[in-house]
């Protein structure tokens, strides 16, 4: 079974919990949620009678960055072909973090069954992040 999607728009990684000063209690920042939110709307909009993956996964994440609009057309031409890969945020394990923790209880049981990962940063003409979730 596999299950492939992309998501349109700006890159957000996993934020860390914040505290609420006056009850002290944590929460997950907005900008978090409606991303895992999002992603989530995007797997169902593609897989509406989807099943959980029962057994090891494999993820591949390719996170797409927009191309500075400062940029000169030789960088960027290397920037399409790879030459010159994204090194700003966000850094590239809270782009795992957000992506893993959307699609645990809901794409796989759990991310234990995360046994192999594949993630890249690069560059396109339009933001958008890449999902590929496969049992092998």
């Amino acid at each position: 079974m596999i299950y492939e999607f992309e998501m349109p728009g700006e890159i957000v990684g996993k934020a860390r919990p914040r505290m609420n000063t006056r009850t002290g209690r944590a929460y997950t920042p907005s900008k978090t949620k409606n991303y895992e939110y999002f992603l989530r709307q995007w797997f169902i909009r593609k897989y509406p009678n989807f099943k959980q993956l029962e057994s090891r996964v494999k993820v591949t994440i390719v996170a797409y960055f927009d191309i500075p609009k400062s940029t000169s057309k030789k960088k960027e031409d290397e920037m399409l072909i790879g030459k010159i890969s994204p090194t700003k945020k966000p850094d590239i394990d809270n782009i795992v973090k957000i992506i893993l923790d959307t699609m645990n209880k809901f794409a796989f049981k759990d991310d234990t069954q995360v046994t192999k990962m594949e993630v890249e940063k690069k560059y396109n003409q339009t933001p958008k992040i890449y999902v590929k979730i496969e049992e092998y």
